[in-house]
C-alpha cells in the first residue's frame, strides 16, 4: 500500500513540475515578446543576387499564381531569380510556368521530400547566388520582403526568419492556426530575440547565406521538419537565426480538421524524433560550450504544443476541482497550484496573441479548441511511422 501511494505521490509532483514548466516557459517568453524591438540596422544600397526558391510537390491549384505573385517585388529583377521546383507537376502546369519568368527545376523521387527537392534544385542552378530565400508553394511575399531581408543580410546576419502570417481566416481551423502562428511568432521568434536567443525557424519565409545553406543542406536527410534539423545544425555552430517582424510573407492556413490533422501529426512526429535526437547532447552543449541556443532549441522540444499544454491543463484542474471539492479527496499537489498553472498559461496565450484576434470570429473558432484537442491527443497515439513518409498538406487555389 505504502508503495502505491509512493508511486502516485511521486507521479502527481512530477507531473505538475514538468507542466509548471512548461506554462511558465510559454509566460516568460509571451511577456518578453512585448518588448521585442528590432535591431538597428544600417541601410546601404547593396543589393545582394538572391535566389527564391520555392518547392511545389502536387502544388498545380496554386503555383503558377505564387511563382507570378513572388515576381513582383520592389527589388531590382536582375538580381533575384524565382526558382520552381517542380515535383509531380502535370504537364499543363509546366507549360504555364514556361511562359513566366521563372526558372523551372524539374525533380522527381521514389520518396519526395522538401530537402531533396531543395538539394537538387542547387545542384541543378548556378551558384552565384549570395542569399537563398525559401518558400512554401503557397506563399505570397508582401512586395518589400526581399527588400527587407537584404536589408538584414547587409547588416551581417546569415539566417533570417520573416514574419509568416495568415493569408485565409475563412473556417474556425483557419482561425485557430492563425492564432496558433501569431502565437508561436510572439513566444519562439519575438520573446527569443528579446533575450537575444535565436528566433525559432518556421519552414518558409526564411533567408540563408547562400554558400552557409546550401553547404549545410548535403548533410539534411529529414523526411519532415528540415527546418527543425537546420536549426540544430546552425545552433551547434553559434550562428545566431534573426528574426524580422516587419518582413512578411502570406501562408495559406488548413481549413479542415482532416487537413489539421495531417499536419498536426507530421509536426508532432518531428518533435519526438529531434528531441530523442539531441536531447543527451543538448546537456553537453550547455555545460561542455556554454551553448545555450543549442540548449534552449532542444528545451522547447520537451514542451507540449500549444494545444495539448492548454487542454491537458484544463481537464487536469477539472479533475482536481471534482476530486477535491465533489469527493474530499485529499491531493499531494493542491488545487490551486494546478488552477495558478491553468490562469499562467491562458494568460500566455492572450498576451501573445495579437489584438487583432480579439474579435467574434475568434470567440466563435474557440468553440473548435475541443475537437482541435481530441484530434491532437489521438495523434499522440498514431506517431508510428509518420517519420518515415512525407505527409503533404494540399494547398487550395488562391481566392482573390
Amino acid at each position: 500500500m505504502q508503495t502505491i501511494e509512493y508511486i502516485i505521490k511521486a507521479s502527481e509532483y512530477t507531473a505538475f513540475a514538468y507542466f509548471s514548466m512548461s506554462c511558465l516557459y510559454v509566460f516568460v517568453f509571451a511577456v518578453a515578446g512585448h518588448f521585442y524591438t528590432k535591431r538597428e540596422v544600417v541601410k546601404n544600397s547593396i543589393e545582394n543576387k538572391i535566389a527564391v526558391l520555392i518547392p511545389a510537390y502536387k502544388e498545380d491549384a496554386v503555383v503558377v499564381e505564387v511563382a507570378k505573385s513572388a515576381l513582383q517585388q520592389k527589388y531590382h529583377s536582375d538580381m533575384f531569380d524565382v526558382v520552381i521546383i517542380a515535383d509531380s507537376l502535370q504537364q499543363e502546369t509546366l507549360k504555364q510556368l514556361s511562359k513566366i519568368s521563372v526558372k523551372v527545376v524539374e525533380v522527381s523521387f521514389e520518396k519526395s521530400t522538401k530537402s531533396k527537392a531543395l538539394n537538387a534544385a542547387m545542384e541543378t542552378i548556378d551558384s552565384n547566388y549570395d542569399y537563398a530565400v525559401v518558400l512554401d508553394a503557397d506563399n505570397i511575399m508582401e512586395d518589400d520582403f526581399l527588400y527587407k531581408m537584404n536589408i538584414a543580410f547587409n547588416n551581417g546576419f546569415q539566417i533570417v526568419q520573416g514574419h509568416r502570417k495568415a493569408k485565409n481566416m475563412n473556417t474556425s481551423f483557419a482561425i485557430l492556426d492563425a492564432a496558433s502562428e501569431e502565437i508561436n511568432n510572439q513566444i519562439f521568434r519575438k520573446g527569443h530575440s528579446t533575450f537575444g536567443l535565436s528566433s525559432g525557424l518556421i519552414g518558409s519565409g526564411m533567408g540563408f547565406d547562400y554558400t552557409l545553406f546550401k553547404t549545410m543542406m548535403k548533410s539534411v536527410k529529414a523526411i519532415g521538419g528540415f527546418d527543425k534539423e537546420l536549426e540544430f545544425k546552425f545552433a551547434e555552430k553559434k550562428i545566431t537565426i534573426e528574426y524580422l517582424q516587419d518582413a512578411i510573407v502570406l501562408d495559406e492556413k488548413i481549413e479542415k480538421s482532416e487537413d489539421f490533422s495531417n499536419q498536426r501529426r507530421r509536426w508532432l512526429s518531428t518533435q519526438f524524433v529531434y528531441l530523442h535526437r539531441y536531447f543527451r547532447k543538448s546537456w553537453k552543449e550547455l555545460f561542455l560550450n556554454g551553448n545555450i541556443n543549442f540548449f534552449d532549441k532542444v528545451w522547447q522540444l520537451t514542451i507540449p504544443p500549444r494545444i495539448l499544454l492548454l487542454g491537458i491543463t484544463f481537464l487536469v484542474v477539472i479533475i482536481y476541482f471534482f476530486l477535491v471539492f465533489g469527493f474530499g479527496f485529499k491531493t499531494n499537489v493542491p488545487f490551486s497550484l494546478w488552477l495558478a498553472n491553468l490562469l499562467i498559461v491562458v494568460s500566455a496565450f492572450l498576451l501573445a496573441l495579437p489584438r487583432s484576434f480579439y474579435n467574434s470570429n475568434t470567440l466563435k473558432a474557440i468553440l473548435s479548441l475541443p475537437t482541435a484537442f481530441f484530434t491532437m491527443f489521438m495523434l499522440l497515439f498514431k506517431l508510428k511511422g509518420a517519420n518515415k513518409n512525407f505527409i503533404h498538406t494540399k494547398h487550395s487555389a488562391l481566392k482573390n
